[in-house]
Order: structure tokens, then sequence, then C-alpha cells
């Protein structure tokens, strides 16, 4: 187990009963090794897996290890699942073990990037250190080593945009902001709110489209917010304009948080665009004419990026 690694399970121990100012000052030692960890993270990684989730990223540059996390937490809950697959046999899918891995996909991966010692020999998709160096490996091979490819290295390693959208949004999860605490983490209604932009990846832009429950095709940029947001909870006012004016407007220079809206164009009356922010540097958005409902950069060459709002919750 590598430096990082040994000094998080060493210390991890007594992060429960330190004050959130403690932790902060205890993980700043790590923050040379990638993303620190939030509380969230903390509270919900098992310590030896995280400490694997370190150093396995810190083998392929590029790839964060809050994204091998977020694998982890989605495929298994860490291991901790007692579906079928995890511990012991394959799903209907045929994957196994706590990276759920299909046999051929491991075998070929480890024959090309044998598992450091630590694991099982032969290598098993079973065991926690084998499977974690293994999905490094194959997520680094999948374009990963370059950390503006990890939306599509996700993509690779489950090919739905629903999957990509759920990683992204859980890596920021674990991942520390500005300040550390519990408040870093997305609100509930955040997460419905993505949930239900997942839902909606694949259906056309249409101009003033409210979506299918209205009796329409798909959307458009800001009834794909508005519908997102109803769904948990929140009335948002129905333009782009309105919804950035509605705020409350995350202050410059402050990190975004899944489920901020990120708004496009003159802050002064003249907002043409807006998305849902997913992490990552991702957003959901009804692009324009002829685009489905898609994942891509909030940030691009050229754009006119005029801020963020956060209607879920206090800034």
């Amino acid at each position: 187990m590598g430096k990082i690694a040994t000094a998080i399970l060493g210390s991890l121990i007594l992060v429960m009963v330190l004050s959130a100012a403690a932790v902060g000052g205890l993980l700043s030692a790590f923050g040379s090794a990638g993303t620190r960890p939030s509380y969230s993270a903390i509270t919900d990684i098992p310590t030896d897996y995280l400490g694997l989730y370190f150093d396995a990223a810190d083998t392929c540059p590029g790839l964060d290890w809050t994204v091998l996390a977020a694998v982890g937490k989605i495929e298994s809950d860490h291991g901790r699942s007692t579906l079928p697959g995890v511990r012991s046999g394959a799903n209907e899918q045929g994957a196994r073990g706590p990276m759920q891995f299909l046999l051929p996909t491991f075998e070929t991966v480890t024959a090309e990037h044998p598992p450091p010692p630590g694991g099982t020999s032969p290598p098993s998709p079973y065991d926690p250190h084998d499977a974690i160096y293994t999905a490094a490996a194959y997520l680094c091979d999948s374009g990963a080593r370059n950390s503006r490819n990890i939306p599509g290295a996700i993509n690779t390693y489950n090919h739905a945009d629903w999957y990509v959208a759920e990683v992204l949004a859980q890596a920021q999860t674990y991942a520390s902001g500005a300040e550390f605490g519990a408040d870093n983490a997305p609100t509930a209604a955040a997460l419905e709110a993505i949930n239900y932009a997942q839902g909606q990846l694949g259906l056309p832009y249409e101009w003033g489209g409210d979506g299918p429950g209205s009796g329409e095709a798909g959307f458009d940029c800001s009834g794909l917010t508005k519908a997102a947001y109803y769904a948990a909870g929140i009335n948002l006012p129905r333009t782009a304009q309105e919804q950035f004016q509605a705020g409350p407007t995350v202050p410059t220079g402050q990190p975004l948080k899944p489920g901020d809206l990120v708004f496009y164009g003159d802050p002064n009356g003249g907002i043409h665009h807006v998305g849902l922010y997913i992490g990552g540097g991702q957003m959901i958005d009804a692009p324009r004419r002829g685009k489905d409902v898609r994942i891509e950069p909030y940030r691009y060459r050229g754009d006119d990026y005029a801020g963020a709002t956060r209607p879920s919750g206090r800034l």
C-alpha cells in the first residue's frame, strides 16, 4: 500500500470524533495527491477501499481518485452490496466483483497491466485490491490518462449517458470544496433534479418544449431545467433569463455543486441558455435545434458563460 493510503488508513480512524476544522487540517496533507476527500467520502467509503482508490488512481495521470471511487460506489457500494456477482458468482450480465468486471475484460486488462503485489495470485475480480487497480488501468486505457477525456472513459466502462452522469455527480460529492464540511454535499433536491434530467437524455430539443409530461416530444434548455427542479419540488420560472434572475447567484470563484444551474449570455437581460451542472465540469442540457438532451462540458472555447445559481439550497 502506498504512502498516501497508509497515512489515510492510520489517520481516518480518528475522523469521526474530530471537528470539521480539525478534519480539514488533517486532510490538507493529502492535497498534493489529488482532490481531498470530503466529509461524505470519509463517512461513506470504507478506509481500506479509500486507500486503494487513492493508490490505484495514482497509477494513471489525469484520473482523480474520486472518479474511481464513484465507479465503486455505483457498481457495488464499495463491496457492501449483497446482489449476485459482487462477492461470488456473476450477475445477469456476467459481471463480477466490487468493480463489476466481465471476466474476459478483467483477464485481458490484468494480462496487460498486472496489479501490484497485495492482491491474489492469479488476480481475482472479487479481490478489492485487484479489482480497483484493474478498474484504474481500464479507465486509463480508455482515455482517462487525459483528464479532459474522463466522461468518455466512464462511458467505455458502461455505455450509458445516465451512468456517466451518476459517476460524475457521485465523484463531486466525494471531493472537498473551498470549505470542508457536510454542506459541500449536494442537497436531496439537487440530486433529484439531476436524476430527472438523466432520464431525459436523448430526447430531442424542441423550442418551447416542456417534455413528455406536457404532451411534447422534448425540451428547450429552460424547459428541461424547470422540469428537473419541479420533480424535486422546486418551482422555477420558465425562461433562462427569469431563472437567472431568480437566483440565488453562486459567487464568482466559489466552486460549483451538482445541481447548480449554469447560464450563458449577457447577465443584463440577454441570457439565452441554461444547463444543469452535474459535476466533473459537465452539465446536462438541451443545446439547440437538431441536438438531443445530452451531457457536455459546461465551459468551452468561445463560450459566453454568465454565471450560476443554486436553486437547490443555501450558498
